[in-house]
């Protein structure tokens, strides 16, 4: 791989979910599991299929994270039942969200490693830049044990064009001064490109379906398979 320095980079902001712990693949095994409650209505695939559907409706209203998935969630069920969903299955399906809420974020292979190395280094001011509910993010970095390693976190609704640039303005930095880190091409690549900010892409094995979309090379993206290797990014 033909790494490239960057050393005009002050703040390197990392996204959450995915790139610093394994969350999707948390969220596919409640989606499992309530594929196997509506079983007696319908096929896993329509349950997934309406599922995905739902969520994609509610999104301008209800945004990302664990409480709108479980909205979504039962929507779906009440629907995919035809409004026969007695009240013990809408007590399991609240059951699968609260799981959500609490699963472990344990750091992914060389995450804290590499932190550890940057945060003694000095040279940058180490960020959490995710979106979601806020709360539940807290929650989620204060459970994985990075928590220190960084000296700021901010949660939006979305991430785009403008947050980036809200983001560079709040911690009074250039956006060519700032390197995003995330797995997310379409959230965490693309809208800091258009901002100006240099990115590292390091994707994950599984994708949820809302955050697919195509990528593309540009001279201030590079793309990693290990966490490690933004230590010879970043020299």
């Amino acid at each position: 791989m033909n790494i490239r320095k960057w050393n005009d980079v002050r703040v390197v902001a990392f996204d959450a979910d995915d790139t610093l712990w394994d969350c999707q693949s948390w969220f596919d095994e409640v989606e499992r599991k309530c594929c196997d409650l509506l079983s007696p209505w319908a096929t896993a695939r329509e349950v997934s299929e309406g599922l995905f559907a739902t969520e994609r409706s509610n999104l301008p209203l209800t945004g990302y994270g664990t409480k709108a998935f479980t909205l979504s969630l039962i929507e779906n069920a009440v629907r995919i039942s035809h409004e026969q969903l007695t009240g013990d299955v809408v007590m399991k399906l609240l059951d699968l969200g609260r799981e959500l809420l609490t699963f472990p974020t344990t750091p992914l292979p060389e995450v804290k490693e590499t932190l550890e190395q940057l945060s003694l280094s000095r040279r940058y001011q180490l960020v959490v830049f995710t979106k979601g509910e806020l709360l539940d993010q807290e929650n989620k970095l204060q459970r994985s044990g990075l928590e220190r390693y960084f000296s700021h976190m901010e949660t939006v609704s979305n991430k785009t064009e403008k947050e980036y640039r809200q983001l560079c303005e709040n911690l009074g930095v250039a956006p060519e001064q700032t390197l995003m880190v995330g797995n997310s091409f379409r959230s965490d690549i693309a809208p800091a490109l258009a901002a100006g900010a240099y990115t590292v892409h390091i994707p994950f094995h599984v994708v949820w379906e809302l955050e697919k979309s195509e990528e593309y090379p540009h001279e201030r993206l590079q793309k990693i398979t290990h966490f490690d290797e933004l230590l010879q990014i970043l020299g």
